[in-house]
């Protein structure tokens, strides 16, 4: 499945949670239940993976973690904020280089209708 396919099973998974929770929870509980949806369509995802930092030839565990991997392509980061700063898209930058990876999206449950809280974030896409 390419990265396109993939992000929109993800947003469609993702407005199945907010349907079902709305906004003003925290992330943790977000992130759960968007786990479980997505594992219930069939994709393989992963939580709270590491991402390690090459430097200089050393691996260091810097201790940053992506909140969900699906397909081992796709990242997403789970927000629950008032609003999305410049801050949460360079991290996700940040994460794209350091994974190699193409795509990730940045999703704000704490919105009215959740598909304005997604941002895609690309990398070479």
């Amino acid at each position: 499945m390419l990265e396109n396919e993939i992000s929109s099973q993800v947003i469609g998974a993702a407005i199945e949670v907010h349907k079902h929770l709305g906004p003003g929870l925290l992330e943790s509980s977000y992130e759960a239940c968007l786990l479980y949806e997505l594992k219930d369509r069939g994709l393989d995802v992963k939580s709270e993976v590491l991402l390690p930092i090459h430097y200089k030839g050393f691996q260091l565990d810097a201790g940053y973690r992506l909140d969900i991997l699906v397909e081992n392509r796709l990242i997403l980061e789970i927000k629950s904020v008032e609003k999305l700063e410049g801050i949460h898209i360079a991290q996700l930058l940040t994460y794209l280089r350091l994974s190699k990876l193409k795509l990730c999206l940045l999703i704000n449950f704490n919105s009215e209708k959740v598909i304005d809280g997604v941002k895609r974030v690309v990398n070479n896409l």
